[in-house]
């Protein structure tokens, strides 16, 4: 068992509903459109805690290499796989290397690396050598940044959409932790 996978699970919780919501019916934190993807057929208020987290491993674990960065960081591999529950993967992703990049003085420690929402070889590499050089305080501090830009795509999207403003203080008590 995955213990962010886990964790991820209890923070989600069960069924709910919301029409305002436009990712519409969920459980366990999948959306009916994702669980039908996967091929379910059923009823989202059925969908098991298994076939959930079969999801969420293979849609926002290992598909987007947050398994791999687990290897080198977990905080940073949670915070990751969390906001893409919500968001997708692309857009944590992306965080990521745009964070590195920044906190790479001016190239200086390590190159830039495309920022493509995909983590590959150079975006690991980047992360392993940023940890090296900053421990476990750049880990902290990687994760309070990754939150602010996930604070700020919140923000963003409640403000294009008034609808959105009823979950903006749940997202953010809840999610960008």
């Amino acid at each position: 068992m995955n213990p962010i996978i886990d964790g991820i699970i209890a923070l989600e919780g069960g069924y709910v509903f919301n029409p305002k919501d436009k990712g519409g019916a969920t459980h366990w934190g999948i959306t009916e459109a994702t669980a039908r993807a996967h091929g379910y057929a059923g009823d989202m208020r059925d969908l098991t805690r298994a076939e959930a987290y079969a999801i969420l491993e293979e849609d926002y674990w290992i598909k987007p290499g947050f398994d791999v960065i687990s290897t080198l960081s977990w905080p940073v591999s949670f915070e990751l796989c969390d906001a893409a529950v919500n968001i997708g993967a692309y857009h944590p992703s992306a965080w990521l290397q745009r964070w590195l990049n920044v906190f790479n003085h001016e190239g200086k420690r390590y190159p830039d690396i495309h920022v493509d929402g995909n983590i590959g070889p150079r975006t690991l590499a980047a992360l392993e050598h940023y940890l090296a050089w900053r421990g476990q305080e750049g880990e902290a501090v990687l994760v309070k940044a990754l939150n602010c830009s996930q604070g700020t795509y919140y923000l963003n999207v409640a403000e294009k959409n008034h609808n959105n403003e009823q979950f903006i203080y749940g997202w953010i008590k809840n999610r960008v932790t």
